[in-house]
């Protein structure tokens, strides 16, 4: 799959870099670029690399972690943790989370996607 991007070009985000963020910068932007940079870098030090599976290692990676964060506190009466308090329930809002995210993301739609109209 790495074929796709011109090479020499494996960015697959050229704009989005863990330099350009500020001291005021939220955990939320450091961490979404460290780990754009990081597929990057990843993709960039090998020119086999297969993207799909540099971007799945990273979803894996984050879905570890998400569900490491989300773990319930123990007090069933606790507020914070009631839309996290079974597996399922986990498992709803990081669907949620996820769709959020990738309805919001530039790359959400394509222009090679196969629902788009052609002239």
């Amino acid at each position: 799959m790495s074929g796709i991007i011109a090479a020499g070009s494996l960015t697959a985000f050229p704009n989005v870099t863990a330099n350009t963020q500020t001291e005021d910068s939220q955990p939320f932007d450091e961490a979404f670029s460290r780990a754009v940079d990081l597929g990057n870098q990843i993709a960039d030090g090998d020119d086999k690399a297969d993207l799909w599976d540099i971007a799945d290692g990273l979803l894996a990676g984050a879905v570890q972690y998400w569900l490491y964060t989300r773990q319930p506190c123990g007090d069933a009466r606790c507020e914070d943790c009631l839309a996290i308090g079974t597996a399922e329930a986990r498992m709803a809002e990081l669907r949620r989370l996820v769709e959020q995210l990738s309805e919001e993301s530039q790359y959400f739609h394509a222009p090679t996607d196969s629902n788009v109209g052609r002239a």
